[in-house]
């Protein structure tokens, strides 16, 4: 979707990711970032092909990956291998994907939980229809960046 294959962040979700990053290496895991900033080009053809406000901004008004503040994230082990998830691909458009979803493994249970529970310390708040998408608190407070 993307001509650029950067991950983009504005400074403060960067240096707050960096904390959820260290807390998480603290305890063996790791972090894999799958998205963060995007253009709002990018966003009107994830529009197109899903226009669905539960999973996709409306880029009429606005959207929030094109703030730089939204970062879309997994856990990963010391080899780097993603953890069992209730929802186990990204973009996952289902039920599976939100936060509520308990129709699962007490270990993908337990490693949604975690990875909410890093996010929200350092400041990051979960979208409720997918597990893997944080928002910077006060990320409204920020403008879009231009393509």
């Amino acid at each position: 979707m993307y001509d650029f294959q950067n991950f983009l962040l504005t400074k403060e979700a960067a240096f707050q990711l960096k904390k959820v990053k260290d807390e998480l290496r603290s305890i063996g895991l790791g972090l894999k970032i799958w998205d963060g900033f995007r253009p709002m080009s990018a966003q009107w053809k994830f529009w197109e092909i899903l226009p669905d406000e539960r999973y996709v901004s409306d880029p009429r008004k606005g959207g929030r990956h094109t703030l730089g503040t939204v970062v879309d994230v997994t856990l990963v082990n010391i080899l780097a291998e993603e953890l069992l998830m209730p929802s186990s691909t990204l973009d996952d458009f289902s039920e599976k994907a939100h936060r509520s979803f308990m129709n699962c493994s007490e270990i993908a249970i337990k490693h949604r939980q975690i990875l909410e529970h890093t996010m929200e310390k350092y400041g990051f708040i979960g979208l409720p229809t997918e597990c893997w998408r944080f928002d910077l608190e006060n990320w409204q407070n920020y403008l879009p960046i231009e393509d």
